[in-house]
């Protein structure tokens, strides 16, 4: 297995992840949520390993906008995974999952280069 990238192409965080990736010559898979939406165990794994309210975009429009009632749903693993599916612009990005399964949420190219 190689690196895998799960994020939105059009992001500039994303592009930042990508564009530091091929400066460095490391090779990846790019998973893209608007082409190939996260399914509940992918984001149940990743909630194992992290806890699901770090896999929150809180700093995103789409965060932003939700009312009362979604915000509610973000109190609760179950419901806030379900969420995250539906509105995988919520989802923090890039999330950066490595052959060994550790995974980085955000762009941090120190901690990336530190794994690889």
């Amino acid at each position: 297995m190689q690196l895998k990238i799960y994020g939105i192409k059009n992001c500039n965080t994303m592009k930042k992840t990508f564009e530091f990736l091929e400066s460095e010559g490391i090779e990846y898979e790019f998973i893209d949520y608007k082409k190939q939406a996260p399914d509940a165990a992918l984001l149940v794994k990743f909630a194992d390993k992290v806890g699901f309210e770090t896999l929150i975009n809180k700093r995103g429009t789409t965060y932003r906008k939700l009312d009362d009632a979604d915000n509610e749903k973000l109190e609760s693993e179950k419901s806030a995974l379900v969420m995250l599916a539906e509105k995988s612009s919520m989802i923090k990005r890039p999330i950066i999952e490595f052959p060994n399964g550790d995974l980085i949420l955000g762009f941090e190219p120190e901690e990336i280069k530190g794994k690889m």
